[in-house]
């Protein structure tokens, strides 16, 4: 008798501890750009990198299945908000993954907010997100343009790059960019001389690159992303302005960029990534599986997919349900660990504070292998990269 009572209790624990699983499943929506400017840097990638958590986790959390589905938000506010809404609406998804593009990410931020769902933003860089934006329901965990603009401005500086000049892509995140930086700049003593603004999936950059070398600024930094930095450091660099005396920096740029403008006319560009395939043998070995799927090193927005999803993953197995405010405050509680991030922590405002690191390209000539293209030469502690609570506008930071 009392096997048997032990039994059925047992099973009714069982059951009550899978019905914490909304709809039976747990659906991870990845909203990347499959199509548009953006799509190497996260696109198919970021969806590989999704499934590569659920297949280091395992098939199921809690019992239930674990589900990534994808689409394309095209670089398109509309469009992104549109499919958001739908896989909340309609959908079932729980939880929204990457986002590339500010503009939309905030949009699906306000949205999550609202539905009580979780955003795992690992795509998009306005600091805006965990600062006057901050919600309980977002999870900003790659990188922000606070961090991006500090690390490397003030690497830049220290190595006499005193005047600057921006070439900055007109939308949210380039602007927020090139604010982020100019603070610093001015902070450690050095001076903007200047800026222009270009649309998106521009191909011509020469009269931007033309305005750069007649500032003779001793630093052309570069505020876009994707193929809009591939485009504008390589016409630079045909421009002659590192011949002249400039230096380039890249304020978001990937190993992606680097591998698209080729060595020779990105050597000495300077950079700041949250995470690099070639960090050690564990990365080295995750990269060479992501490789055999995608035929691409991963960017650290798809390392920051990976990691997002595998973290969330975690905390509702810990928490005993997908219950957003349980799983946030697990996701919180609990060390981020895994093959890129070693003793991340998630802030109350929803800033992850993970280590950053600068990185400068190399020459071609001290390039060893397919993808041996940067050289990390910094390691920047999360507590120094990241915005401080003490300047944070963020209302659910103590202070």
């Amino acid at each position: 008798m009392r096997q048997f009572l032990a039994a059925a209790i047992l099973a009714a624990m069982t059951t009550a501890a899978h019905a914490q699983v909304s709809d039976d499943v747990v659906r991870i929506g990845v909203l990347t750009d499959l199509s548009s400017w953006g799509r190497d840097n996260s696109g198919p990638g970021s969806v590989e990198a999704a499934k590569m958590a659920v297949e280091e986790f395992g098939p199921t959390v809690l019992g239930k299945p674990i589900e990534i589905i994808s689409a394309d938000h095209q670089m398109k506010t509309d469009v992104g908000v549109q499919i958001a809404r739908g896989w909340f609406d309609n959908g079932k998804v729980d939880a929204i993954a990457d986002i590339p593009n500010s503009g939309i990410a905030i949009a699906v931020h306000n949205m999550v907010r609202e539905r009580n769902k979780v955003a795992l933003l690992s795509g998009p860089g306005a600091s805006s997100l965990t600062d006057e934006l901050c919600s309980p329901n977002t999870v900003h965990f790659t990188y922000d343009t606070y961090a991006l603009s500090k690390v490397t401005a003030s690497a830049v500086i220290a190595e006499g790059g005193k005047s600057w000049y921006f070439i900055t892509a007109d939308y949210a995140f380039g602007q927020q960019l090139e604010k982020d930086a100019t603070r610093f700049i001015n902070e450690m003593g050095g001076k903007v001389l200047g800026s222009v603004r270009h649309p998106t999936n521009t191909a011509d950059f020469s009269s931007f690159a033309l305005q750069a070398q007649s500032s003779k600024a001793d630093v052309v930094a570069f505020a876009n992303a994707g193929q809009d930095t591939d485009n504008s450091i390589k016409q630079s660099g045909e421009f002659g302005l590192v011949q002249g005396g400039q230096k380039l920096v890249g304020l978001l740029m990937f190993d992606t960029d680097v591998h698209a403008i080729g060595l020779n006319a990105a050597q000495g560009t300077y950079m700041t990534t949250a995470s690099y395939w070639n960090m050690d043998e564990k990365t080295r070995a995750w990269s060479k599986k992501f490789y055999a799927r995608t035929n691409v090193m991963p960017t650290m927005i798809q390392t920051g997919v990976y990691g997002s999803v595998l973290h969330y993953l975690k905390a509702i197995q810990a928490a005993g349900t997908d219950d957003p405010k349980a799983v946030m405050a697990k996701m919180r509680e609990l060390p981020i660990e895994d093959t890129f991030v070693h003793g991340g922590k998630l802030r109350e405002d929803g800033r992850v504070i993970r280590d950053m690191y600068l990185a400068k390209v190399r020459k071609p000539s001290e390039s060893k292998e397919p993808w041996d293209y940067l050289d990390i030469i910094k390691t920047v502690k999360g507590e120094d990269a990241y915005r401080p609570v003490s300047e944070s506008k963020c209302p659910l930071l103590k202070k």
